[in-house]
């Protein structure tokens, strides 16, 4: 019988989430991926994350420079979740940021990144 290989590509896109801005907790999060979308007038951000109400995304932090635009993401755990046992298990999760100027040339920076 042979084995056959786990699968370890995602099968489901990323979930959209939206920030609540209300999360305890709070700490940066990496992203892994920022595209261009609108004609470079929004960056949709995709990362890893956990499950909600237990990981929550809070707030976007986007600084805009002419070199550069800096994206943080901030996730934390939902004020309703206090007394939940949360699974341990990871969810791709998107969202979309606009920017001020269209990307144009600039470099996308993670905030979260030392």
């Amino acid at each position: 019988m042979a084995s056959v290989p786990a699968e370890t590509t995602p099968t489901k896109a990323p979930k959209p989430v939206k920030p609540t801005g209300d999360t305890i907790n709070t700490h940066k999060v990496r992203w892994t991926k920022a595209q261009p979308t609108s004609h470079g007038r929004k960056l949709k951000l995709i990362w890893w994350s956990g499950v909600a109400p237990c990981t929550v995304l809070d707030r976007v932090k986007v600084k805009e420079t002419r070199k550069s635009v800096k994206v943080t993401l901030y996730e934390g755990t939902a004020p309703k979740a206090k007394d939940v046992a949360c699974i341990m298990i990871a969810v791709e999760k998107t969202t979309t940021v606009k920017l001020k100027t269209p990307l144009g040339k600039r470099k996308v920076l993670d905030g979260a990144k030392p």
